[in-house]
């Protein structure tokens, strides 16, 4: 079994760790990662439904310089068929 000496930090200088124990701890390490990696993608979903959901809402949704522009041809139909306005009457 091969052994490497190195200081882990807060533990006594050249302490023996065998190759297995250094694989223990990188493995724990990714998985730590990897776990970590997992809920950032999960608040990534859940973001990218959010986005969708909004951009549906948006979809049906008129825009203002739409509204003047229907608002002005209503008016002018209005006033050649000579019915006063909706608006003036409320």
């Amino acid at each position: 079994m091969n052994t490497v000496n190195f200081t882990i930090m807060n533990e006594t200088p050249n302490k023996n760790i065998t190759l297995d124990d250094l694989a223990g701890m990188v493995k724990g390490g990714f998985d730590e990662v990897n776990g970590r990696l997992d809920k950032l993608e999960t608040r990534f979903t859940t973001l990218e439904r959010g986005q969708e959901d909004i951009i549906l809402k948006l979809d049906n949704v008129a825009y203002r310089f739409e509204l003047v522009a229907l608002e002005k041809r209503v008016k002018e139909l209005e006033e050649k068929v000579g019915i006063k306005s909706a608006k003036a009457a409320a």
